[in-house]
């Protein structure tokens, strides 16, 4: 019973009791609110390079682009893919390093609408079509992009998180 008291009352391994309850916890919220900042990190760098692509392929000849469904002509779609990846043309280095071609999908198409939403497009971006007698939207490139998410926990050999990051973005074709 003496043995029983003293050992109620000691409190010097209070502290790593505590830790060793707290520890998993404190872990887990650590490495969740790494896994979470990766991958807005990773989204945010993927919907940057869909903007620049769809910047660049919006000001190519409007040669490019003569109909209004499919994809641009010429090399406009894998020109366009590279400035995705790496923000140059050609060459560069992808601005995620497990970027690669075979689990990436990868899209460019074109579109012409004369509405957007409920409203009717109008004024510089529609034109009149002589042959079918019908206005015509300006000529709209979407670039779309599946990439999956490499996570931060694989590293350390948690794997078959099996998460991807998608996006798209779209601009309207000038020409140059």
């Amino acid at each position: 019973m003496r043995i029983t008291g003293h050992l109620v009352a000691d409190e010097r391994a209070n502290a790593a009791v505590e830790m060793a309850l707290v520890l998993p916890i404190l872990l887990g919220i650590m490495m969740g609110a790494f896994e979470l900042g990766n991958y807005f990190r990773s989204e945010h760098i993927l919907l940057e390079g869909l903007r620049d692509g769809a910047r660049y392929a919006a000001r190519q000849s409007l040669s490019s682009y003569s109909g209004c469904t499919g994809t641009p002509g010429g090399t406009i779609e894998a020109d366009t893919k590279n400035v995705v990846r790496t923000g140059k043309v050609s060459g560069g280095t992808d601005r995620l390093p497990y970027w690669s071609d075979a689990a990436t999908t990868f899209t460019v198409t074109v579109s012409c609408s004369t509405t957007v939403g409920s409203q009717t497009v109008a004024g510089i971006y529609r034109d009149f079509n002589n042959s079918t007698g019908t206005f015509l939207g300006a000529p709209i490139v979407t670039v779309r992009a599946h990439l999956p998410y490499q996570s931060v926990l694989a590293t350390y050999g948690f794997t078959g998180i099996g998460m991807s990051i998608n996006g798209s973005a779209q601009a309207a074709v000038m020409g140059m």
